[in-house]
């Protein structure tokens, strides 16, 4: 890419010839790489850095793990998995005989998203003053429906626990499914990545040379 190509590039510019758009681009890009290949690294690391200096403030951490629940195909995962391990560890704690309200101050402070972290501490705000733990765990908006309802039965049917430990085998279930349907899409897609991309650095570069022939042979 940043050899072969401004090669081609210097011939095409002796040889006056008018580019197409597709070569034009790769033209370019190949040039950008080539004499600003430093930035390349530059960016993944300072994006991390400024992922990690924003994840320090409350108020953009809790903005970050909020939107990592809606990414395409991520968040699905991601809010299935948070869901799994705070309904087994809160299971196992209430089943360990640990207080309701002891667990939940254990797993706001292990959980490691902020969102969650939240609707953790507006679940102990509701049962210490009372209320179900259905109502704000359906405010959060984290869980879906079906998650709220079984914990709803468990909690009116005293079987909290079971309930919780049902929803996390299904949520992990339902993760690994996912997992493995990733995994096996990521070698047919490089395989149409790279196959694309040969493609048009191919045509990108050939075309202009086609026309080229086909003019001196226009021109015989």
């Amino acid at each position: 890419m940043i050899f072969i190509i401004p090669n081609f590039a210097k011939i095409f510019e002796e040889l006056n010839l008018e580019l197409p758009l597709p070569t034009k681009m790769l033209i370019t890009f190949s040039t950008i790489l080539k004499t600003q290949w430093m930035f390349i690294p530059a960016v993944p690391f300072g994006a991390f850095v400024l992922y990690k200096i924003l994840g320090k403030i409350k108020k953009t951490r809790l903005i970050i793990d909020k939107t990592k629940f809606k990414l395409p195909i991520f968040g699905a995962i991601i809010n299935k998995s948070t869901v799994s391990r705070f309904s087994r560890t809160l299971a196992t704690l209430t089943t360990s005989g640990v207080p309701i309200l002891d667990a939940l101050t254990n797993l706001k402070d292990a959980t490691g998203n902020a969102a969650m972290a939240q609707a953790i501490q507006n679940i102990y705000d509701s049962i210490r003053g009372g209320e179900s733990i259905t109502k704000p765990l359906r405010a959060s908006k984290i869980c879906d429906e079906m998650v709220v309802n079984m914990v709803e039965v468990g909690e009116e049917t005293g079987e909290l626990d079971k309930m919780l430990t049902k929803v996390a085998d299904n949520y992990d279930d339902e993760v690994d499914r996912a997992v493995e349907a990733m995994v096996s899409l990521i070698e047919p897609l490089m395989i149409v990545f790279l196959g694309g991309s040969v493609g048009f650095i191919v045509i990108a570069m050939f075309v202009p040379l086609i026309k080229l022939m086909q003019g001196i042979g226009g021109g015989d």
